[in-house]
């Protein structure tokens, strides 16, 4: 060796591949020829472990580098949870309270346009709201939040309301899903939230939500407002009384919904925080996803989706700043947004903050050798390249909290 010393590096996909089981290989191999990838082989990447696992991730990263390159993007948001009054006591969330509940509040319209007012100040380019069904605001306040904020801020995008939140208020008002999101639509909203999906299996969500919302249910309400115009997220919540089967069969029903409308904006893989539910108290659920078992989410997820949806989000909130890296290496393109005031996983049990400045997001970006860009909720390029950091000063980690405190229903 002449006194050299050998090169030390990450494997090559060819010498990954030297050590995969034959079945394992064939369904990488098939990804990389741009092939579909089917449920069961999904189900089967599910399982890798060791070499499999790492090519797994490789294939993923490859796929991502071809379909959207290597630009992380990430959006400037304010999440604003305008109530945590709830009366269906979903066993999976810990967000929603009574009304008598010494810790429920909910905000009155003028706090909400105020917050996003703030929101907009600070540079947010979007705001997302979400709420408990809290009966004493009634339907209409759906329509009146959207047009109290577009009144006051008619630039900003407003991104808001679960398919939960819609099939509530077409409930309550008597009025067809359709004519409830265009309704909306017309006051301003941008976009909506693909969360409540859970897991699309009707037994699981049994378990989960006792099926207020069921899976055709969903289906329906989030094609509806694609076919109006009204563009959506795609999730998954996983790691709770799930099986890697249900993953795939979930991954292929969104694959199908794309196909059909369009519709979905990115894919966004949800861990299950487990501390302070109701469903983990029981012994009914596993204390959350692995991480191997996040970082394989996000990589079938590319293989299978990133055709179809190529932006795929991480959940910082949930994975940590550390796992969201990772799984960043394994398929995952956008960081997704800095959140400030999110409360819904963190009334679950999360422990990673409830904001994430944006020259946080770029250094992590830069440790990884990629390239940060901040975007629109529509994924339009707001700026690309480092904007916010400056290494040769720490990033600030100020927390940001409402000024303004909520009023409580019950108080």
């Amino acid at each position: 060796m002449n006194g050299e010393l050998p090169t030390i590096g990450m494997p090559s996909l060819e010498q990954l591949f030297r050590g995969v089981t034959p079945e394992v290989g064939r369904i990488l191999e098939r990804a990389l020829a741009e092939e579909e990838i089917q449920p069961e082989e999904a189900e089967c990447l599910f399982q890798a472990q060791g070499v499999d696992l790492l090519a797994l991730m490789a294939v993923a990263d490859e796929l991502r580098r071809r379909q959207v390159g290597d630009r992380i993007t990430f959006v400037k948001v304010r999440n604003i949870n305008f109530t945590n009054v709830c009366y269906t006591g979903c066993q999976f969330c810990a967000f929603g309270l009574p009304r008598q509940d010494p810790e429920a509040y909910t905000f009155s319209i003028q706090e909400v346009v105020a917050q996003a007012v703030e929101a907009w100040e600070w540079g947010c380019t979007e705001v997302c709201m979400q709420g408990g069904l809290n009966p004493q605001l009634g339907g209409e306040i759906y329509f009146q939040l959207v047009a109290a904020i577009k009144e006051r801020l008619p630039e900003i995008h407003i991104h808001a309301f679960s398919p939960f939140e819609i099939q509530y208020a077409s409930q309550i008002l008597g009025q067809p899903v359709e004519t409830i999101l265009r309704r909306l639509k017309d006051l301003g909203l941008g976009s909506i939230p693909g969360t409540a999906a859970e897991i699309l299996d009707t037994e699981v969500r049994r378990i989960l939500t006792k099926n207020k919302l069921s899976a055709e249910a969903w289906v329906e309400i989030i094609t509806t407002a694609h076919r109006i115009g009204l563009p959506s997220t795609a999730t998954i919540m996983y790691g709770h009384v799930d099986e890697p089967r249900h993953w795939a069969a979930h991954l292929d029903l969104l694959r199908r919904i794309q196909r059909e409308t369009g519709g979905f904006t990115e894919m966004v893989p949800l861990g299950f925080i487990h501390e302070k539910t109701q469903l983990y108290a029981s012994g009914q659920a596993r204390p959350g996803p692995t991480g191997m078992e996040s970082v394989k989410m996000h990589a079938v997820a590319r293989l299978m989706l990133g055709w179809d949806i190529p932006n795929l989000q991480v959940s910082w909130v949930k994975l940590g700043r550390a796992m969201s890296q990772l799984c960043l290496q394994a398929g995952a393109n956008d960081f997704g947004g800095t959140l400030i005031n999110e409360r819904i996983s963190r009334m679950a049990g999360a422990t990673t903050g409830q904001y994430l400045p944006p020259e946080e997001m770029e250094r992590l970006i830069l440790d990884m050798g990629r390239i940060p860009a901040e975007r629109t909720t529509l994924y339009q390029i707001v700026h690309e390249g480092p904007r916010h950091y400056d290494p040769s000063r720490p990033a600030t980690m100020r927390p940001f909290e409402p000024v303004r405190q909520p009023i409580t229903l019950n108080s």
